[in-house]
């Protein structure tokens, strides 16, 4: 089972609102939520998918030839999230080291925790919402929230590092990392264990009582979550000691999104590097198409990376400019914005929430329907899926929101967990 979420969802939100001040616009810390309030629900959709269709369970990549346009666009769209809560994880690990009053805090020691406590988290918590435990009661996922701690702790170390080096290693990391997909151990060799967690997805323990699967190897996103610290200047208030403008924030998102598609045109066009899998021609544009950007997760490949990340620059920008509710979006699109936002401002509550509202939906509807594909209950159409994520997406909204308002209000430590 795929948990696609991924960045930390709770370092995202609270220090986006800690480094904000009066002088810093709304409309920064509004696109940043409204970006988080949207791959979570795309990760609603895809974890509905998992749920309720199942039985049309998608490979990785995804084998096209049995694979329907819907749900290649399903399952397209989840490719967003882990890629955009981890580069999010690091700029706001920047703002949280860089803002400009208070008391000076150790962005090391609060990475530690809070990686510490997502990779807790994952393993005493989010496991027990997981679709395994349901077919295979034996076996312990380590995914997306494990593997952003990991990427936590990675900063952590390497925190004190220059911006220019740190830049340097993650782009080494983010661009280099698919020269060692031909490295591979078997399970009793050495250094087995240790690609596992870095590199090649795979069981740590793959026999006995509990059975232990890495599903996000870690070493691509310790690139991404650096890279996402190195961009934090950009989403503060000064640069060089003068006031940022929006206009500069935008071109310089701009930019980001046009390179990361130009390179991969140019990289996956050719074939040249970047993704495991050559891309063919169809007998369609639509099936050219979608062989194209048919792409590696596990780990994300350079072309992922690209895809994914460059359509985070260019949303951020939208949301910036059309969503945001400074005065100039227009009213229903400043609602969409707000919308969003109520999901983006407490991404940890609403990832656990609706992982035990569908573990709840799915095993009352396979009590009272029965299991109607093989030993799984689910819909006929990936349009069910649709229509069920969206009815969740409006029924979860009210306890998000105020949970959202009951957390800005609180002064209890343990809520910014949360």
């Amino acid at each position: 089972m795929n948990s696609n979420i991924s960045s930390n969802p709770s370092l995202s939100a609270n220090i986006a609102k800690q480094a904000s001040s009066p002088t810093l616009g709304r409309s920064r810390i509004n696109s940043i939520d409204m970006m988080r309030g949207t791959v979570m629900l795309i990760m609603l959709l895809d974890h509905a998918r998992e749920r309720f269709f199942f039985h049309m369970q998608v490979s990785d990549p995804m084998d096209l030839s049995s694979t329907s346009w819907g749900l290649f666009l399903s399952r397209f769209a989840a490719h967003f999230c882990a890629p955009v809560f981890v580069f999010l994880t690091g700029v706001s690990a920047w703002l949280y080291a860089n803002r400009s009053h208070g008391e000076p805090r150790s962005t090391r020691i609060f990475l530690i925790k809070r990686g510490l406590f997502l990779i807790a988290l994952e393993i005493l918590v989010i496991n027990f919402s997981n679709l395994s435990w349901m077919v295979s009661y034996y076996t312990l996922w380590l995914q997306v929230i494990w593997v952003i701690g990991l990427s936590m702790l990675a900063l952590a170390a390497l925190i004190k590092l220059p911006r220019p080096w740190m830049a340097v290693l993650g782009l080494a990391i983010v661009f280099g990392h698919n020269l060692l997909t031909p490295i591979g151990f078997q399970p009793n060799e050495w250094a087995y264990s240790l690609w596992t967690i870095l590199h090649d997805r795979g069981y740590l323990i793959s026999e006995g009582a509990l059975r232990v699967k890495v599903s996000y190897p870690v070493l691509p996103w310790i690139g991404v979550i650096l890279l996402g610290y190195v961009a934090g200047p950009i989403f503060s208030q000064k640069s060089n000691g003068n006031p940022l403008e929006a206009s500069q924030r935008q071109q310089t998102l701009l930019k980001l999104g046009i390179s990361c598609w130009v390179l991969f045109a140019v990289l996956r066009g050719f074939n040249l590097y970047g993704e495991t899998l050559p891309w063919q021609a169809g007998s369609n544009f639509g099936e050219t198409l979608m062989s194209v950007v048919n792409l590696t997760k596990y780990p994300p490949s350079l072309s992922f990376l690209l895809v994914t990340l460059g359509g985070m620059f260019f949303c951020l920008v939208a949301f910036e400019r059309h969503f945001a509710s400074d005065g100039k979006a227009d009213g229903s699109l400043a609602r969409v914005g707000h919308w969003l936002s109520v999901f983006g401002s407490v991404p940890m509550f609403f990832y656990i929430l609706h992982l035990y509202v569908l573990l709840l939906l799915y095993t009352l509807a396979k009590f009272t329907f029965g299991a109607n594909h093989g030993e799984f209950y689910g819909v006929n159409s990936i349009g069910w899926v649709w229509l069920i994520a969206a009815l969740l997406a409006v029924g979860l909204y009210y306890p998000v929101k105020r949970f959202s308002q009951y957390k800005k209000n609180s002064t209890q430590a343990w809520i910014k967990y949360l």
